[in-house]
């Protein structure tokens, strides 16, 4: 599945993934490929991707776009709040305050 993980200023995250947990509003919970369809919101917390191909994710410290190509690996970073959508295997993760990625 392919997600986007966008803040108001730019987009932080874009690439394959083959699971993603999110810290929900009433506790975390874990979106894997082809989930059905939802919308919920995201209270502050830990996000985590698991990727499965190529992505390309905004490099805090070089301000700049940073591509990688990388299966299996585990990212991590932090939300203020937020919103996520899930439709036809595609994951829109609309957050502020995203921080720390790594």
């Amino acid at each position: 599945m392919t997600i986007s993980v966008l803040t108001p200023d730019r987009t932080i995250f874009e690439g394959n993934i083959s699971a993603v947990t999110l810290p929900g509003v009433l506790g975390e919970f874990q979106i894997l490929d082809r989930h059905a369809a939802l919308v919920s919101s995201l209270s502050g917390g830990k996000v985590t991707l698991k990727t499965s191909g190529e992505y390309s994710y905004y490099d805090e410290e070089s301000k700049g776009q940073t591509e990688k190509q990388s299966a299996n690996r585990s990212l991590t970073f932090t939300i203020d709040k937020g919103f996520v959508e899930v439709l036809n295997n595609e994951v829109n993760l609309l957050v502020q305050g995203a921080r720390n990625l790594r």
